[in-house]
């Protein structure tokens, strides 16, 4: 019978893709919080998940595939959020076009939901906007409207366009 090598000997394999985006460098445990963010769940597209990737730079990472689609520069802003360290690849026909990393906006409309149960934005038909201020490798979101200030893991819920 033959054995199976110790699991920190075994390779683990993410397949490439032939044309869309990848988006590495994703902090642990976001992820999942990029993909409901940019609903890609509900696309009928391929994503493929990595989580808890050994890196280099960070230690631990995450990963996310998306076949047969671009990211938009807003998307692209809104993913820099969660992940300021993550890097976004354009691929076509299996090779990298373009590599870059996600810049950080200064400001986000709309898609996130305010976490202040009393802000107006919760009871009320209007676009949120938050500042962002990105110090020390900490990202805080200031309301617009309440002017409450949020750190990023405080935020929950994303609103699907």
């Amino acid at each position: 019978m033959k054995q199976k090598p110790p699991k920190e000997l075994r390779a683990f394999k993410v397949f490439a893709i032939k044309e869309g985006t990848v988006i590495d460098h994703i902090n642990v445990g976001h992820a999942i919080k990029i993909i409901r963010l940019l609903n890609l769940a509900d696309e009928k597209k391929v994503v493929t998940v990595g989580l808890n990737f050994q890196s280099k730079n960070l230690g631990m990472k995450d990963l996310i595939k998306v076949e047969k689609r671009e990211l938009t520069p807003e998307e692209i802003s809104q993913v820099a959020v969660l992940a300021p360290e993550a890097t976004i690849n354009i691929i076509r026909n299996y090779k990298v076009t373009k590599k870059f990393k996600a810049q950080i906006p200064e400001l986000i409309e709309y898609v996130i939901v305010c976490p202040n149960p009393n802000c107006i934005t919760n009871h009320e038909n209007i676009r949120t906007k938050f500042h962002v201020r990105y110090e020390k490798k900490n990202i805080n979101l200031k309301c617009n409207y309440c002017e409450r200030l949020f750190v990023r893991e405080e935020i929950k819920e994303y609103k699907n366009n």
